[in-house]
């Protein structure tokens, strides 16, 4: 057993496109909310930790030692802690996990907070946002930013700004945002900013009334209407991807073609997609599944091309009553600046959207 010493206060140091229904988000909000994760100052404070080695540790590796001085954080973190130069033995820094320790030695760590407690923080960020009431926020997201906090994408994200933005979002599930796009794909999104349109915006979502409409590239030359109904769930080999497999979700993508150009020998088409359901990379992997991936989507077999770095994939439209008062309400947003030099150079017809009945 490894029992830590007491560290005065002196020696303190300062030092995370899918859907949610409504039972998860009945879920979250049973949760803490990132109000509960109190302030900054106190998400970084940083305690001290000391034990002396006793024989039944001698020989034995430090990381295994510091799973025992600090079991409430994960054997990888406190690795880490190791590289960054928090562990030191008899006063020296440590920076190796597999050193073996010896009887009578002293182990201090210091602990910073993971990443991921950091990650529920107000930052200052452009967000675009296209209307805004009491109740109700529409944002049209740039490509390349993560909506919600996740490894690797601790910082930087919508939900970062939005808690900047609507400080009363941290009293909110996921600060309000109740479905999210993928981090490479741009246009509408629309969040809660009180309980009550949070409860009412995810059910909505859950009963199909909120209507998505989508732009894109694909490769070939896409029917000019095509529906495309085929199960989804995560690919059961590669974990980062989902796949049409029988055993998944009901899955349904309306696609328009808007027009038709060439790249080398390649024809691109420009699509006009309706989701009817909203599960993870929907549209990108129905198209791909129909032989149509899309431009510059890696991970479901569409090569760069027309100069895009990211999927040719936004989301154009946005339709819903208003959670509160019932109001129609109706958003759009034009190509962002690399799919509408994409588009040009497709020689294309000026971008429209056309009107859909649902």
């Amino acid at each position: 057993m490894v029992q830590a010493l007491p560290v005065s206060p002196t020696e303190s140091l300062v030092g995370d496109d899918e859907e949610w229904g409504a039972d998860q988000a009945a879920a979250e909000s049973g949760k803490r909310s990132n109000a509960d994760m109190g302030d900054d100052a106190g998400r970084d404070a940083a305690e001290v930790r000391q034990a002396f080695v006793d024989s039944a540790w001698h020989a034995q590796r430090v990381d295994r030692f510091l799973v025992q001085m600090a079991p409430e954080f994960s054997r990888n973190h406190l690795q880490n802690l190791i590289e960054r130069g928090c562990v030191s033995i008899n006063g020296l820094p440590l920076h190796s996990a597999s050193r073996k320790l010896l009887a009578g030695q002293q182990v201090q760590i210091v602990l910073l907070p993971t990443e991921e407690s950091r990650a529920f923080r107000a930052e200052p960020l452009p967000l675009d946002i296209i209307y805004e009431d009491a109740h109700v926020l529409v944002l049209n997201k740039a490509a390349g930013m993560v909506v919600h906090p996740a490894s690797g994408n601790w910082s930087g994200t919508v939900m970062n700004g939005l808690l900047a933005h609507h400080p009363a979002a941290a009293t909110l599930p996921r600060a309000g945002i109740v479905h999210r796009l993928d981090k490479d794909t741009s246009g509408l999104m629309m969040v809660g900013k009180s309980s009550e349109a949070v409860t009412a915006l995810t059910r909505m979502i859950a009963a199909r009334e909120v209507h998505r409409e989508y732009v894109a590239l694909a490769f070939g030359r896409v029917p000019e209407a095509l529906v495309i109904d085929a199960p989804l769930r995560r690919d059961l080999i590669s974990r980062i991807k989902m796949a049409v497999l029988a055993t998944g979700k009901p899955s349904r993508t309306d696609v328009y073609a808007l027009g038709v150009g060439e790249v080398g020998v390649r024809s691109v088409s420009a699509v006009h997609c309706v989701l009817h359901s909203g599960r993870t990379h929907q549209i990108r992997v129905h198209l791909a599944y129909k032989g149509y991936p899309l431009v510059s989507d890696l991970l479901y077999g569409g090569v760069p091309a027309l100069g895009l770095t990211r999927q040719a994939l936004h989301a154009a439209r946005l339709s819903f009553a208003h959670p509160v008062t019932g109001a129609s309400l109706r958003f759009d947003a034009s190509l962002p600046q690399d799919l509408a030099s994409a588009w040009d150079l497709l020689g294309l017809p000026p971008f429209e959207l056309p009107p859909v009945a649902y």
